[in-house]
């Protein structure tokens, strides 16, 4: 199975149909409530239902999930039944498949119960209708030409010791989340260094400033304590996400320090230093909090 374990559990649902064409004989049984083995849209909307719950057991790739709903319509048409079949889950994963596997299955059961009435049925139409609560439905919140701007404290970064990683991970996941015009700079633990650095790339136009490092616990990590002053407002939440989601990997995520707020309409976060602590952050924000940007729109409109 794919990887989900980087994803964020978000309110999905699906909705798929199947069409079960049928001759005059089984049509007249299900009017007639004359079909010898029960109420055949009952015992197949359970076989739907089932099939949702155990989707997983029987398609190879599918992860097992919760399903907090299923819901299963038919709709007759002249010699034509409809099966409209809807999941919803909050998961990392969608549930189309679980959809069009339920709706299949329902209509096989229905095709099992009619056809010793009727030999003139016929299965068609198997497909998906909506999906909704996946990761496009984020990426549309992307504002167009987002100006960001990814900035690496560190000393032993900055001095050629080492490599970074970090910095250029964030960069990578803004990319993938369809951000374009970056710039990326490197500089040391200091406070008057990084304000500066901001203050510039405000001015340059950027709506996004990301740090990554100095967030930590010994004396040269002074991030926090550099960019709260010049936030106008704090997020508190933005940061509580990044560490629920990062305390379920390592439980020590609680000793970070990033914070995150607004600058006039620029959003401002401070990551960890480590590759893991930002990539994972990036996990967990992206691209979900770029709807900041329609806030935002909507406070100027107020």
């Amino acid at each position: 199975m794919k990887d989900i374990s980087w994803k964020i559990k978000t309110l999905r649902t699906a909705t798929a149909q199947a069409v079960l064409k049928v001759g005059n004989l089984a049509k007249d049984a299900i009017n007639n409530k004359t079909v010898p083995k029960g109420d055949p849209f009952e015992i197949s909307k359970i076989a739907g239902m089932l099939a949702v719950k155990n989707t997983a057991g029987v398609i190879p790739h599918c992860h097992p999930m919760p399903t907090e709903n299923t819901d299963i319509d038919f709709e007759i048409n002249g010699n034509e039944i409809t099966i409209k079949l809807s999941v919803t889950t909050i998961y990392k994963t969608g549930c189309e498949i679980e959809a069009i596997y339920g709706a299949t299955t329902t209509a096989v059961t229905l095709y099992d119960l009619l056809k010793p009435i009727d030999t003139d049925l016929e299965i068609s139409n198997i497909k998906l209708l909506e999906k909704r609560g996946g990761k496009t439905d984020f990426i549309k919140d992307i504002e167009p030409n987002l100006q960001a701007t990814v900035i690496v404290m560190s000393d032993s970064i900055s001095a050629g010791k080492k490599h970074d990683k970090s910095g250029k991970s964030i960069v990578s996941k803004l990319e993938e989340c369809g951000v374009s015009n970056i710039s990326y700079h490197i500089i040391a633990d200091e406070k008057e260094d990084l304000q500066n650095l901001v203050n510039s790339s405000l001015d340059n136009g950027s709506k996004l400033i990301i740090t990554t490092g100095g967030t930590g616990l010994s004396p040269r990590d002074i991030t926090p304590e550099s960019l709260q002053p010049m936030l106008d407002i704090e997020i508190p939440g933005i940061m509580e996400a990044t560490r629920s989601y990062g305390q379920e990997r390592t439980p020590y995520s609680m000793l970070s320090r990033g914070v995150a707020g607004l600058i006039n309409d620029t959003l401002v976060l401070a990551l960890p230093g480590s590759t893991k602590g930002a990539s994972e952050s990036m996990d967990a924000l992206f691209p979900y909090i770029l709807h900041i940007y329609r806030v935002i729109k909507g406070r100027r409109h107020d």
